[in-house]
């Protein structure tokens, strides 16, 4: 079976070096110090989930490698707006182009249109170009991939991000990945999803959580579509769950999730 992640990976090192024809690293490193200066300290996902009582981190997300378009005309100026209302604890919004039809303009315009929750910059981080792009499009927090990256570079990245006032969600999917654990990022995230053949399998959460440092903030990734899932995780000690296509491929995204609390609340 083709590994998708190693394709994705691959395209991002091209796509990251274009970005920096376009934009140089010094002037991005200016842009994003402009910002910084002129900024309040990013809020705080972690913070949110931890104090949440439902912890959902609703995904804005148009586009999958395995399902193809899922909401091809969604709004990103309508949809993490209404996620807001309705509750979300966090937003996440893809920002990978080729492969999830995302753009980090839609950061940009979620955040024009009022949303002020903390949103995390979705894409595949190999370069720390692409946190100086997080920073720049208002994301309060950034996705690392243990399986993208070796230790030393994702401690790197995570030391970068966290210069630039980001927090990060480090994501791992195998028991071989928990050393990754050591390196304390603020957020420990176990995705149920494969990133190489995309089979997805909610049980991987489960088994995983026990193998995670105790009272820190954990989130369960992917395959979360049953409001009582959510409450056997929360059980399993998981403060945060991200949960994009269930609501993604209905027709009011925010309507679904206002419909998914409401079940875990009762």
């Amino acid at each position: 079976m083709k590994d998708v992640l190693e394709e994705i990976i691959a395209w991002k090192r091209i796509e990251v070096e274009k970005y920096k024809s376009e934009v140089s690293e010094h002037d991005i490193h200016m842009q994003v110090e402009k910002i910084i200066n002129l900024d309040s300290p990013t809020v705080s996902m972690r913070k949110a989930l931890i104090e949440s009582s439902t912890g959902i981190i609703s995904e804005f997300k148009r586009k999958s490698p395995s399902k193809g378009w899922i909401k091809e005309d969604g709004k990103p100026d309508i949809i993490p707006l209404s996620y807001q209302q309705y509750g979300a604890s966090a937003i996440s919004i893809l920002t990978d182009e080729k492969y999830f039809g995302g753009k980090d303009e839609f950061i940009v315009e979620a955040r024009k249109s009022g949303v002020n929750i903390p949103i995390l910059y979705k894409n595949f981080i190999i370069d720390e170009y692409q946190i100086f792009q997080a920073r720049l499009c208002g994301a309060s927090a950034i996705l690392l991939i243990a399986a993208d990256l070796k230790i030393s570079e994702c401690k790197s990245l995570l030391y970068t991000a966290h210069q630039l006032g980001l927090e990060v969600l480090l994501e791992m999917h195998s028991e071989s990945e928990l050393d990754y654990a050591e390196l304390e990022p603020d957020m420990y995230g176990i995705n149920n999803r494969n990133l190489g053949t995309f089979i997805t399998d909610i049980k991987n959460s489960f088994y995983l959580s026990s193998r995670l440092p105790k009272n820190t903030c954990k989130v369960s990734e992917s395959g979360i579509s049953d409001p009582d899932i959510v409450k056997e995780l929360k059980l399993a000690g998981f403060n945060g769950f991200l949960i994009g296509e269930n609501f993604m491929k209905t027709k009011n995204p925010g309507d679904a999730l206002n419909d998914f609390i409401t079940k875990i609340q009762n």
